[in-house]
């Protein structure tokens, strides 16, 4: 018989799969599920003797050792299938600071988001004409290359004055003249919106560079033709979320994991987003499920601080960029300043758009 004492090499073993409160059995090439967003062999694999990381691995050895207390096996094979068994229950249990979900549940929303149907489903085509933003300037944009298409600048940008016009036709000419009072619009990318209207729309091949010309591709004039928006939103949905770099506008530092976790942020606005709630209230939320992030953010001068600039990149990337840019939540702002904050709630697309099984 093997007592608790002499089975501690396999307790080690499975208390360092438990890191950050998060028992999730990871492999190597695994992004580490401290958040950091670096791959598990790069991350807390390599840094058990790290005061934090100590404290967690302590903590779970307590855990451990009162599971064990009393309890004899005949081999470390039976142990380690007790403690295997033991912590699979661990990670399918609900934990407050993910709003419900388990341990297992959050490791499939970071790494497997479209690929967990039991979790949450994605319908290729909606069963709505959709409103939002990127819609609006994306229909604007198909209707200004016509069937032709348009010559792409030197740069490689749309023309200065096919901006202006989709410009003025999105924002009504009394905002347009407000906006660029000090001067006219002069390229794609200082009407930045459009731009990455553009930058997704190529990444889902719906406008795409042909002879130094910008067209609308055969398979999106298919899909308008036979589903209209319904069928295009999704396509564009799914490319903004995981292909398109959202630290792209703001030019901070990356924090991936705020795009990583875009199905979380979205069960939060499911469950949560029916009364107005304010920027902070999801940034808590976030900070709550991962606050290892914020080891991942070094502080810029004396007024940033980490947790200022991860909650500022956080409402910016994913509740307003995101989810208020592809119209799954309303923004009211506080102020008439775009980084100010301000109050959302969700709106009906969100429920077309995704579909949770929890």
């Amino acid at each position: 018989m093997k007592t608790a004492a002499e089975l501690r090499c396999a307790v080690n073993h499975f208390v360092s799969l438990d890191l950050m409160e998060q028992s999730m059995i990871i492999g190597p090439n695994d992004l580490c599920p401290c958040g950091s967003g670096k791959e598990f062999q790069h991350c807390c694999a390599n840094k058990l003797s790290a005061d934090v990381h100590r404290a967690k691995l302590d903590d779970a050895m307590g855990e451990i050792r009162e599971l064990l207390e009393g309890r004899s096996f005949s081999s470390l094979e039976e142990a380690n299938a007790f403690l295997s068994a033991y912590t699979q229950e661990r990670n399918r249990a609900p934990r407050d600071n993910f709003d419900g979900l388990s341990s297992e549940q959050m490791h499939r929303f970071l790494h497997f988001p479209f690929d967990t149907p039991d979790l949450a489903s994605f319908p290729s085509r909606l069963d709505i004409t959709p409103e939002a933003p990127i819609l609006k300037l994306f229909s604007l944009l198909v209707e200004a290359l016509g069937d032709q298409g348009v010559k792409s600048t030197s740069t490689g940008n749309l023309p200065r004055n096919l901006c202006r016009d989709i410009a003025m036709a999105y924002m009504g000419e009394e905002k347009y003249r407000e906006i660029y009072r000090f001067g006219e619009l002069r390229s794609e990318p200082e009407f930045f919106d459009l731009h990455v209207t553009r930058l997704v729309s190529g990444l889902s091949g719906f406008i795409r560079k042909y002879k130094g010309k910008f067209i609308v591709s055969g398979e999106c004039r298919k899909l308008m033709n036979k589903h209209g928006l319904a069928g295009i939103y999704p396509k564009l949905f799914r490319d903004f979320a995981t292909r398109y770099n959202w630290a792209f506008r703001d030019h901070w530092q990356p924090v991936p994991l705020i795009q990583q976790s875009f199905l979380f942020s979205l069960y939060l606005l499911k469950r949560l987003g029916t009364e107005w709630q304010s920027n902070r209230y999801y940034e808590d939320w976030f900070l709550r499920a991962f606050p290892a992030v914020l080891q991942e953010v070094s502080p810029v001068g004396e007024y940033f601080s980490p947790e200022k600039i991860l909650r500022s990149c956080y409402s910016l990337r994913c509740l307003d960029s995101f989810a208020g840019f592809l119209g799954l939540v309303e923004i009211q702002r506080d102020s008439d300043k775009r980084y100010g904050d301000f109050h959302l709630k969700r709106l009906p697309l969100l429920d077309h758009v995704v579909c949770f099984h929890m």
